[in-house]
């Protein structure tokens, strides 16, 4: 395990002066603000461990070809960059760390399922290849300043730049993204995928034209409601918690991180912090990993009373659903494998380490 400083140094990424935590602190902020030792010591011993056995999970379910994923969703390429992520959020990194061959192994694989630019699996089910291919880009920016073997690195420059031009090639005239890489509809639930990716790939050193980016965030504005949630697409639809968390981080992760738009979108998301309703809302709510994965980043970069209140809320009911009585360490969602959420809510509970580079602040 690394600290933070030795992290940050070690993968190349310390100097990097656009990241997608960056914002303007106001004093109120600064004294709460989730950083450092502080906010590592909202990973309590009990997080701690059920984190320790969520990854040993992931690592004892990966595939021998590198992939992650169980019967249709094999070799999945979201879930598989996912699982590595989780890894990585742990301070794991190719060659280094105790899943640093598990990370290696998954990197492979993700590149071996490039279709010149066009990150998609062979095999498996994918609802949706976009979605699939903006969370390999992700994943792909994420580790591109850890890799130093010159044959890998140079395979992984010339893939993560292939891929990222797929995505800018491919916005639709709206702004957004859709399932598939054809220029026509859009929705907030793939243009966060591929806004996310592209501002990882920004981070890590790749172009992306800064109209790609103020197209994006007229998308995503035009599918705000009243209410301060977000649309699926902008016409039609209402309001819900998933998509809402995803419109909010794919403003920060486009740059815009003050105005009405965030802070109507962070009092909207309150308002399904865990535990508020007594029920572990998995229960009642489609997408709840999905939904928490980008909640737990919008109130991540949203500092102050936003994240000081929903971590210990996501974190204790996250604890209070992993799988304890089998001793397998995983966690369960009743649409997609076990190594999906278990993927996600490992990347939830180890925000506070910010070794993430989209994460650092």
């Amino acid at each position: 395990m690394w600290t933070r400083r030795q992290f940050l140094s070690r993968t190349g990424v310390a100097g990097l002066s656009i990241v997608a935590g960056t914002r303007a602190l106001g004093k109120d902020d600064e004294d709460t603000l989730p950083d450092g030792s502080a906010a590592k010591n909202m990973i309590t011993p009990a997080a701690q461990e059920a984190i320790d056995r969520g990854l040993a999970y992931l690592a004892r379910v990966q595939h021998n070809d590198g992939a992650f994923g169980t019967v249709q969703y094999y070799g999945n390429v979201a879930v598989t960059s996912l699982a590595a992520l989780a890894m990585m959020s742990g301070g794991h990194q190719p060659g280094r760390g105790a899943y640093g061959d598990n990370v290696t192994r998954a990197l492979r694989y993700i590149l071996d399922q490039a279709d010149g630019g066009y990150l998609k699996s062979s095999t498996g089910t994918s609802h949706g290849p976009m979605y699939g291919h903006g969370f390999g880009t992700l994943f792909l920016a994420e580790i591109y300043g850890m890799v130093n073997t010159q044959p890998l690195r140079d395979q992984l420059r010339d893939t993560l730049k292939a891929a990222v031009k797929l995505i800018v090639d491919h916005q639709n005239v709206e702004g957004g993204w859709r399932y598939f890489p054809i220029s026509q509809d859009a929705d907030v639930s793939v243009t966060i995928c591929q806004i996310m990716a592209l501002r990882a790939a920004r981070n890590a050193g790749f172009y992306v034209p800064k109209s790609t980016v103020d197209q994006c965030i007229r998308y995503v504005k035009n599918c705000q409601d009243r209410d301060g949630g977000f649309r699926y697409q902008m016409q039609g639809g209402m309001s819900q918690f998933a998509r809402s968390a995803a419109g909010v981080v794919a403003l920060y992760c486009a740059g815009v991180y003050k105005g009405p738009e965030v802070e109507n979108g962070l009092r909207y998301l309150m308002q399904f912090k865990p535990g508020s309703t007594g029920v572990y809302r998995q229960d009642v709510q489609m997408h709840y990993f999905y939904g928490h994965y980008y909640a737990a980043q919008a109130m991540w970069t949203a500092g102050g009373h936003y994240w000081a209140d929903w971590y210990p809320a996501i974190r204790d009911e996250l604890l209070r659903h992993s799988d304890h009585s089998k001793q397998s360490g995983c966690w369960q969602d009743h649409r997609f494998s076990a190594d999906y959420a278990t993927a996600m809510a490992c990347i939830i509970l180890q925000i506070p380490n910010n070794y993430l580079p989209i994460l650092q602040k």
